[in-house]
Order: C-alpha cells, then sequence, then structure tokens
C-alpha cells in the first residue's frame, strides 16, 4: 500500500529533527578513511588487524565496476580504491576484491585524470603518488607497464610541493602532516614533529586517515583511544572527519529538504531551529578558524547567513564576511581555490539575498564569482558528458541563472531529480554526500507529484473559465492562460492558497486581453468608451470586444470581493473597482500618447507607467484575500512602499526587454525617453542606468519581505509580493519571454506536465502509469515509428507490454517495474545525462505537454 504524504512527514520529522536523532547517521563512511584504520595491526597481535570490522565494510562495499568510494569515476575514488586495495593486501583478504580493484584502476585511472581539466587538487598531488608508492611496497601492480605520462605529471606537481614546502614554510597552505598518510617517511619528521599537531581529543586535524598513520608509527595512547572512539560510535564504517560539527549537519539538512521542495512541512521545527541558530549567532562570538578549518568555517558561516535570512531574522553580513578583510586570506583562497569551492558555492548564494548599503557582502559576491569561475573547465571540454562533476553542475547552474528569474517549483523538480545527497565538504578530499533515507526521497517526489496534480487541475479550470468568459476567442493579441497561471504558481516555494492562485492568474489573464485590446486592437472611440464604463462601473452601451472584456471584469471584481468578505469580512469592492479604473485610464492615456507621438518627461512616464502595468489589479486582490491586515498607504497615494517598489521594479523589467518592440509601435519607454533627456548618452548607457535603479528597488523590496520585523507588512503580502517579482524577472530576465508563443512552453511542461526524470540508481515509486506511444505522439506531434521503438528500446533495455514501455532491471521489483515507462529523452528532455533514467509517470488523460493556449 502506498504511503500517505502525511506519514512520510511524520517519519522524516522523527529521522531529522527529534532529539533522539542520529545525526552521525546522515554521514557517510569514506572508503579511504576507513581502509587506513583497517590497516592498523593490533598492537598485542600484529599479524591481525585492530579494527577487523572495518575490513568486513570494504569487502562489503566495493562498487560493481570495482572502485571505492560514493563519487564513481572521480579522483576520489582513485586514492580510495588504492587505499582499499592496499588495506585488504596488507591482511592477505579479499583476493577478488584486490582484482577487482586493480582492473578499475587499470581501465580508468588514465580517463578520470585526463578529464580533471580544472587541475590537480593539491591534496590529490600529495595523496596520490603516495598511495601508488604504498601499493608497489606491497607488491601490487598498478600500473605493470610503468607509470604514463599524466601520472608521472602528478609525481612532478608533487616534488614542486615539496620544494615549496622546503623554502616557504607552507605558504599559504595546508601543512604537510594533514596528509601524514601519504608523505614519504622524510617528510613525516620525528616522533615529537607528529605529536605536535595532535590535538585534545587524540587526533592528528580530525583526521581517521592521518590519525591511524601516526598511531602506527608513534604508538601514541590518545591517538588510540581516538581512533576505538571512531569506531565505536560510528559503526564498521569510518566516516571523513571526526567528530563533526552536529549544528551544521542539522543546518544542511533542513537546506536539503527546502531545496527538495519539502520545507512547507516542517515549517515550525525548522522554524524553532533557525531561532536557536539567531540565538546562538547574536550571543556568541566569532571564533578564529586555523587554516585547515576555513573553507568549513566559511560554508557554515554563510549557509547560516543565508538561512536566517530567509527566515525573517534581521542580520548583517559583517559577521560572516571577515575574510574579505584579510588580504592574506584572500590570497590563500585564491590560491587554493578548489578547497575553497565549496565554501564560495556558499558564499555566492548567500549574496543572493543582499539588501541596500552592504558593499562588502557586494564585495564577497565579485570574490566569489571569480572564485567559483576558476574552477570551471573551460569552454571547449564543457560539452563533454562527464566534463561537469556534480558541484560543478551547481556552480554552474547558479551562475547561469539569476535568482530571483527562477521558478522554485522548477527550481525543486532539478534538485529532486539531480541529488543523490547533499553536497558538503567534509575532511581532505573534494567532498562528500550527506546520505538521506528513502523517506525523504519519497516524500519529496510524491510531494513534488501532489503540486503538480493541484497545478494541473487548476489550469484546466481557468482555461474554462477563459473559454467561457470570452477571452480566449477575441481574435487578437496574446490569450496566454498558461503563461499566467504559470507565473502565478511557481515563482516561490510557499504553496499560497489555491484561490489567491486563481485570482492572480484570472487578473493576469485579464489584464494581458484588455492591455493587447488598447495597443493593438481597439479604436481611440472604443478605448474611451470602455474606459468611461469602467470609470462609472456601468457596460450599458457596450458592445463586441468591449463588453465581453467588461463584463467579465465585472464578474471577476465582484466574486472576488465576495470571497474577501466571506473570509475577512472586509467589503472591498469600492477598491477593487478602483484598481481596475486606475489601470483603464493610464492604458486609454498610453494609447493617445502612442497615437499623438507624446514624448512625456521621465516623472510623466513613471507615474502613468507604474498603474499601467497593473501591479494593483493583479495582485493586490490577492493580497486582500489572504490577509485581513494591510499596510499602510504611503504619503500621496493609496499603495504602500512594498507595492510602490514592485510597480517600479516591474515597470523597469518590462521597459528593459521591450522599448524595441514599443519603438517600432509608436511608444516610448523608459529606455529612449533616458536618452531623450541625457542627449550624450547611447542605448547602453541608459539600460545601464535603469538597471541600477532596478537593481536598487529590487534590493529594498527584498529587505521589506525578507525580514520579520517589519510587521507592518503581513507576512502574505510579504509572499505575494516575492512572488509577483520573481514572475516577472523570470518574464523580463533576457528577453521578453511573456511576448514569445513558445519561451516558456518547456517550462510550464516541466512543471504541470512531465513526470520526474530519476536517475535509475534511485529505487522511487511512481504512483501512474501513462502510455508511452500517447506521450510521445503529445511531445512530438507524431506517434512513434517502429525505429523509434527501436531506438528507446535499445537505450534503456526495454521491453514492450501491451503498448507500453517498461523500464526492466533486475534491481527493480516487478511490481514497481510494471509502474514505469521511459521515453527517449535526448527528443524529448534534453537532458544533461540521458543515458539512465526512469520517468515517473503523469496520468495518462493529462493534457498535451505542448499547451493549447
Amino acid at each position: 500500500m502506498e504511503e500517505s504524504l502525511e506519514c512520510l512527514v511524520e517519519r522524516v520529522k522523527q529521522e531529522v529533527f527529534s532529539p533522539s536523532a542520529d545525526i552521525y547517521s546522515f554521514l557517510p563512511s569514506s572508503a579511504y578513511e576507513t581502509a587506513w584504520v583497517a590497516m592498523i595491526p593490533n598492537p598485542e597481535r600484529r599479524r591481525r588487524p585492530m579494527f577487523p570490522n572495518c575490513l568486513i565494510w570494504m569487502l562489503r562495499n566495493q562498487n560493481d565496476g570495482g572502485s571505492w568510494g560514493e563519487l564513481d569515476l572521480t579522483i576520489d575514488c582513485l586514492t580510495a580504491t588504492l587505499a582499499c586495495t592496499i588495506a585488504l593486501k596488507t591482511w592477505n583478504v579479499g583476493y577478488i576484491n584486490i582484482e577487482k580493484g586493480l582492473k578499475f584502476l587499470h581501465a580508468h585511472t588514465e580517463k578520470v585524470l585526463m578529464k580533471h581539466h580544472g587541475g590537480i587538487p593539491r591534496w590529490f598531488a600529495i595523496i596520490f603518488p603516495g598511495m601508488l608508492e604504498l601499493a608497489k611496497a606491497k607488491g601490487l601492480e598498478v600500473f605493470p607497464q610503468g607509470y604514463t605520462g599524466v601520472v608521472e605529471d602528478i609525481f612532478n606537481e608533487r616534488e614542486k610541493i615539496f620544494k615549496m614546502e622546503e623554502t616557504s614554510c607552507g605558504g599559504h597552505h595546508l601543512p604537510l602532516s594533514l596528509y601524514l598518510e601519504a608523505l614519504p617517511a622524510i617528510y613525516r619528521g620525528k616522533h615529537e614533529d607528529i605529536l605536535k599537531h595532535k590535538r585534545e581529543d587524540g587526533s592528528l586535524f580530525h583526521s581517521p586517515s592521518a590519525t591511524a598513520c601516526a598511531f602506527m608509527i608513534t604508538g601514541d595512547g590518545d591517538c588510540k583511544e581516538y581512533l576505538e572512539a571512531i569506531v565505536q560510535r560510528c559503526g564498521h564504517g569510518v566516516p571523513p572527519a571526526y567528530p563533526v560539527d552536529q549544528d551544521l549537519i542539522k543546518l544542511c539538512m533542513m537546506d536539503h529538504l527546502m531545496r527538495l521542495g519539502c520545507g512547507e512541512h516542517f515549517t515550525k521545527e525548522i522554524g524553532d531551529a533557525m531561532d536557536h541558530i539567531y540565538w546562538n549567532w547574536v550571543t556568541e562570538e566569532l571564533q578564529p578558524s586555523n587554516v585547515h578549518d576555513l573553507p568549513l568555517q566559511i560554508f557554515k558561516d554563510f549557509l547560516t547567513f543565508q538561512l536566517l535570512r530567509k527566515h525573517g531574522h534581521r542580520i548583517s553580513p559583517e559577521r560572516c564576511c571577515w575574510f574579505m578583510r584579510d588580504p592574506q586570506m584572500l590570497l590563500h583562497i585564491e590560491e587554493n581555490y578548489q578547497d575553497f569551492l565549496g565554501a564560495m558555492y556558499a558564499v555566492y548564494i548567500a549574496t543572493h539575498l543582499m539588501f541596500p548599503e552592504e558593499p562588502e557582502f557586494e564585495n564577497a559576491k565579485t570574490f566569489s564569482k571569480k572564485i567559483l569561475q576558476k574552477g570551471l573547465p573551460g569552454k571547449d571540454v564543457k560539452d563533454h558528458p562527464s566534463a561537469l562533476s556534480d558541484l560543478q553542475e551547481e556552480i554552474e547552474h547558479e551562475l547561469k541563472h539569476l535568482w530571483l528569474a527562477r521558478m522554485d517549483h522548477l527550481e525543486h523538480r532539478t534538485y529532486i531529480e539531480r541529488t543523490k545527497g547533499y553536497n558538503i565538504w567534509i575532511g581532505k578530499s573534494s567532498s562528500c554526500r550527506l546520505t538521506c533515507s528513502d523517506d525523504i526521497i519519497q516524500l519529496a517526489i510524491k510531494n513534488f507529484m501532489t503540486r503538480q496534480s493541484v497545478y494541473r487541475t487548476e489550469l484546466e479550470e481557468l482555461k474554462r473559465w477563459s473559454k467561457d468568459t470570452g477571452l480566449a476567442n477575441m481574435g487578437f493579441g496574446r490569450e496566454n492562460t498558461s503563461y499566467c497561471y504559470f507565473v502565478a504558481a511557481t515563482p516561490i516555494f510557499l504553496l499560497l492558497d489555491s484561490e489567491v492562485r486563481k485570482i492572480i492568474a484570472k487578473s493576469a489573464i485579464l489584464v494581458t486581453v484588455a492591455d493587447d485590446f488598447f495597443d493593438e486592437h481597439g479604436s481611440l472611440d472604443e478605448l474611451q468608451c470602455l474606459t468611461q464604463a469602467v470609470q462609472r462601473w456601468e457596460g450599458e452601451g457596450l458592445s463586441g470586444h468591449s463588453k465581453v472584456i467588461f463584463e467579465t471584469l465585472d464578474d471577476l471584481v465582484c466574486d472576488i470581493a465576495l470571497k474577501i468578505f466571506n473570509q475577512q469580512g472586509h467589503d472591498m469592492k469600492t477598491l477593487l473597482q478602483d484598481f481596475w479604473r486606475e489601470a483603464f485610464d493610464v492604458w486609454l492615456t498610453e494609447s493617445e500618447w502612442s497615437r499623438i507621438k507624446h514624448a512625456p518627461s521621465i516623472d510623466e512616464y513613471l507615474r502613468v507607467g507604474t498603474l499601467s502595468i497593473a501591479i494593483q489589479a493583479m495582485y493586490l486582490p490577492a493580497c486582500y484575500l489572504a490577509s485581513p491586515k494591510h499596510p499602510q498607504s504611503s504619503s500621496g497615494t493609496r499603495y504602500s512602499k512594498i507595492t510602490k517598489l514592485l510597480m517600479l521594479s516591474t515597470r523597469l523589467l518590462n521597459d528593459i526587454q521591450s522599448y524595441e518592440k514599443e519603438m517600432k509601435d509608436g511608444k516610448l519607454n523608459m529606455v529612449p525617453l533616458y536618452l531623450k533627456a541625457n542627449p550624450e548618452a547611447n542605448i547602453e548607457d541608459s539600460i545601464a542606468y535603469i538597471q541600477n535603479k532596478l537593481e536598487r528597488f529590487e534590493k529594498q523590496l527584498l529587505e521589506i519581505t525578507m525580514v520579520d520585523s517589519n510587521a507592518e507588512v503581513p507576512k502574505e503580502w510579504k509572499q505575494i509580493h516575492l512572488c509577483a517579482l520573481k514572475g516577472f524577472q523570470m518574464l523580463f530576465n533576457t528577453f521578453n519571454a511573456f511576448d514569445s508563443p513558445t519561451a516558456l512552453l518547456q517550462d510550464i511542461t516541466m512543471a504541470f506536465y512531465e513526470p520526474l526524470a530519476m536517475d535509475s540508481q534511485r529505487m522511487l515509486l511512481p504512483t501512474f502509469v501513462l502510455n508511452a506511444h500517447e506521450s510521445i505522439k503529445e511531445n512530438t506531434g507524431r506517434l512513434m515509428d517502429d525505429s523509434s521503438k527501436k531506438e528507446v528500446k535499445t537505450q534503456g533495455q526495454l521491453q514492450g507490454m501491451n503498448g507500453k514501455i517498461v523500464y526492466n532491471s533486475r534491481a527493480i521489483p516487478s511490481k514497481i517495474k510494471q509502474s514505469l515507462y521511459y521515453v527517449r529523452p535526448k527528443c524529448l528532455l534534453g537532458l544533461r545525462r540521458p543515458s539512465s533514467c526512469m520517468f515517473l509517470a503523469v496520468p495518462p488523460n493529462s493534457p498535451s505537454p505542448l499547451l493549447k493556449m
């Protein structure tokens, strides 16, 4: 029986938020660290391992391809596989495992090294040669024909590091003792040199591998107690570092749940946790970090900042920008940029939430962006299917897409499909992933599919409404029902009330039709008659399109006013009518300006343009329905500061991307008007000026929406205004997507119709079956021919079954197999990694993803 959403939520609450939750259960075992602990001989019986269960873990956790490690075909897996084969060879067990490991290394080492175009990290240049030398000493022939050129290059890089260490005392780098287990004997030093790095818990740098090596060399009792404590606490597999910052792991898990789109189910738990974190933030002094802990400290500081700001706490970025004030620190980060990619990723994400007058935050954004760009491969290799690591894919996505222009619902989809865990930078190699239970993944999938179902139902209702009112059959302009609903439903992760979404969408549909009537179709007499009818709110004498527009408007306002009265007890009908009166009045003004070629001043234009964008008509009715409270109006206007900022922002966004079209139509907007007022400027100057103003308005708007202390603005108003800003930013980010009949079709398909495409290794439970022939017909406009069927079958190991195509994998139980279908990803989705996908299906009676607008 399929589990309910509520059951999954309760189980995840227990796993993540209960006092008995085991934080270490989210921390993966490190094959590399486990191997080094497994190599330790029993002090009393030297021919036996001190921790035999670590050997058992390695025997049970080798990957099918022969490697060890959670990140297959990466430089991490090379060092992990070497360490595990060495550990097994040390105790003469697991001969088959050793053979498989060596075969993997023979087949893939050079390939993995060649594709690492971002440069070899310092840690790998030290550890990899050391592991090869140790393997050779154990009699393992990793390269029986001798080292290849690319391997020799890494040995040469290690020599450069050692020489630099000798001449500059390490410079801005981590101490060599962190990699004690991989150092040649000459660089290890005497016992006292090794143990001077010992910490209070008996470890060297909280590193199990370095501590294991130190214990084998020195026999130090503190090191022994530390190693025994790890195995007792964590079981057979050893974590990348021990102990770990448990508060950081909790932060990461909360961030993970929110990025999966599940945050709404844990509002209280996350809120309580953030209140506790905020108290620590304001009461505890910042502790200086040693160089080894710097990347993790920066990562934690900015993740904390980001989550606190998202949850309404007023905090300054000064506390977490401490490293920006130290030139030596910045130099250290630049020289070791690969060690800091995760930290700079967290910095860059946090800077999306920048408020006005935060120059240090602006500098942090510029610096982190430079480091992240440095960590991406060149353009010549980006198109290679395996050129980007998981982190690099996330970095590329972050740099490419403006945060405000991303729709949360689609971001959740991308994260669900791509994630194999939460990347975190613990230990001394590239990264590790926090492990998630099946409950968390199942909750994310079920939650997303539930939303899709709700959204599809609401969109069909809106399409019927558009047809019934006649708006869908006007015969001119843009009938963008799907676009309008997409902008109303998907921008923010908080699930707005269904009626709120539909009110925004219906109002936007009507605004679109009416605006096009004023711009393109109506005569001046018709426009004046319609405007006068709206002013007196009486449609007598109207006909044709004017009558359809007014009657739809009247019905819509009456319906919204009744809903507000029933829910909030306020009669808002006159106010709602006034919103529309203003909109029609300024539309007429703009139409008259266009006809007489009038060029208004910038101030005159903005007085009209901020009303003609019709934010007040599209979004404020929804605000009044969502909350009985409302903010006070600014002096001289009926609108509050948050609404005025939204009006200005959306108007400028529209103007930047539509000035060319409007100039051809005889209309002037902010771009040419700035040129008129500043004859010495050019188009680029005008756009830069407007963009600068826009960024300032958006920062002010973000500050109001994200700080709970702005109590005069109800939370619901903040959410709806942020929804509007993000929607307009998406529509007008790089071009005018709203005027394109196809620009948003793919996004709408992915948001409402397309089933989730999951990696085939993920055990996921779909709930519907979709006829694959129908799906491909809907998405390509034709049925599959025989050759298409053959191609699909060979790509995914498929079998035909009653006209359906079913994913066939022995790893999947038969009941799950019967609930899956596969379609050719390249022709349907253009996914980055199409070779191993399974699709969670939607109901067979779903509307075509190539939508009827």
